[in-house]
């Protein structure tokens, strides 16, 4: 029996796929959870369009990507930071500190998670941070730690 599944099957298929199974895990298992529905032509349709829609979406977010990294590609950052006798800072600056920093100079909110540190920064000076914007799409802001 053919049918469209509705949400991911383990072992079966992931949602939109229109999948062949046997007649009894259909009636006994897939159908009576709502897990899919019989493959007419009518929801092989819908599912084709929901996939465009889902990839034209997809483009979308990508375009708006490259626009922003455009955008953030060698932007120069400061955080100002309190810092002790011997120059190291109070505390260390993280990926939030710089997002927080990045949106209110460059008026562009950036999740903290994409902002890709491999050690808080503890000391001042300029470090180079990548961010992350979308799969494949990456900047280079240049961040300076200055003291308050």
């Amino acid at each position: 029996m053919k049918l469209l599944l509705e949400q991911d099957v383990k072992g079966t298929g992931k949602k939109g796929e229109i999948v062949d199974v046997s007649d009894g895990y259909a009636r006994n298992f897939l159908l009576p959870r709502k897990l899919a529905t019989p493959a007419d032509a009518q929801a092989i349709n819908a599912a084709s369009i929901q996939k465009s829609a889902a990839a034209h979406k997809k483009f979308q977010a990508g375009l708006a990507a490259r626009e922003l990294a455009k955008q953030l590609e060698g932007a120069v950052i400061t955080v100002k930071a309190k810092v002790g006798e011997n120059g190291h800072l109070f505390g260390a600056i993280t990926g939030k500190e710089i997002a927080v920093a990045i949106a209110e100079q460059k008026q562009v909110e950036i999740d903290k998670k994409k902002i890709a540190l491999a050690d808080p920064i503890r000391a001042l000076g300029e470090y180079t941070v990548r961010v992350s914007l979308y799969e494949n799409t990456f900047a280079q802001v240049k961040v300076i730690v200055d003291k308050c």
